[in-house]
Parts: structure tokens; sequence; C-alpha cells
């Protein structure tokens, strides 16, 4: 037994004699701890697609969301972050600021999101309300992989009928269709 640990302190010293060992073995203790951190954060990064106000071009924000305990509420955040708009200046929100989001449902990967009536009015300055809800259909499809459908209402109606549904057939292609 004695003998095995005199061997096991010669090869350990001899191992920490050279360099490129003592290097290696640092970055690896260094690599370890920042991956620990990382799963420990408690935010998550997400983004937002809003339009420019001068170009009306489409510009990602990106935000740092609380992690959610579940996915049903981390969507329902994502949703209600997107109702408040942009952060940065010179941005258009997707929805009137008076949006709201009156009652929300994940089940068996489909998301029901139902806004309230300002959501069919278009903000000043902006006169396509469909290109909001397209918008922000991507967005939470982009955001949320295990989303397989999301069905949106205004005031309790439903906002995309089935004529849409080929618009939506291509889950996150980051919005490459202009409308």
């Amino acid at each position: 037994m004695m003998y095995n640990l005199k061997s096991i302190m010669y090869h350990t010293g001899r191992f920490f004699l050279e360099k490129r060992n003592r290097r290696f073995l640092y970055l690896l203790a260094i690599s370890v701890i920042a991956l620990l951190e990382f799963s420990r954060m408690p935010t998550e990064r997400k983004t937002f697609v809003y339009f420019s106000t001068l170009e009306g071009n489409l510009v990602v924000e990106e935000r740092m969301l609380y992690k959610a305990p579940d996915e049903e509420t981390g969507i329902q955040r994502y949703l209600e972050e997107v109702l408040l708009g942009p952060v940065s200046p010179g941005l258009d929100p997707l929805f009137p600021r008076e949006t709201r989001l009156s009652s929300f449902m994940f089940r068996d990967g489909v998301v029901y999101a139902n806004l309230t009536e300002a959501a069919a009015l278009p903000p000043p300055g902006y006169n396509n309300v469909f290109r909001g809800l397209f918008v922000l259909n991507e967005g939470i499809r982009r955001n949320f992989p295990q989303v397989k459908d999301v069905k949106l209402f205004i005031g309790g109606n439903e906002v995309f009928f089935r004529e849409f549904q080929w618009l939506f057939g291509n889950s996150a292609d980051n919005i490459k269709t202009s409308l």
C-alpha cells in the first residue's frame, strides 16, 4: 500500500515538473469552473424582433430573462416581454402599448395566447397588424423549439385560420419573407 502511494506521488510530481502539463491542468480547472458557473446562471438569452422606426427594417434585440421553472411559464414571460416593447430607442413596438396578454396556455406543444383587443389596432405610424402577429409567432417558434404550433387570439377570436397555415410551415426561419 505504501509503495503504491509513493509511486502515485512520484508520477504526480514528475507530471507537474513540466510547464505544459501545469498549464493544461490550470486551463482544465478554469474550464470546469466556467461550465459549472454557466449551468447555474439564473438567466437565459432570448431574442426579440422589432421594426426600426425610420426604415422599417427588422432589428433583433437580445435580452436575458430569468429561467422559468417550466416551459409554460418561460413562454408566458417571453410573450409579456414582447408586449412591453423594445428597449432600444428608434424601434417600434409590435403592438400598441395598451396590449396585454389576457390568457395563455401551453399544452401538447401548442401555444394558445389571447391578446387584448388593443392588439387589433396598429400602433401609430405602423399600418400592418399582420406583420406584428407574424413576427410574434416566429419569435415564439425561434426561442422555444419545443413549440409545434402557435394559436394567437385577439379578444377571444382566433387570428390565423387554416388559410394561413402554409405561412408558418417553416419554424424559426428568421423571418426571411417580406410582408
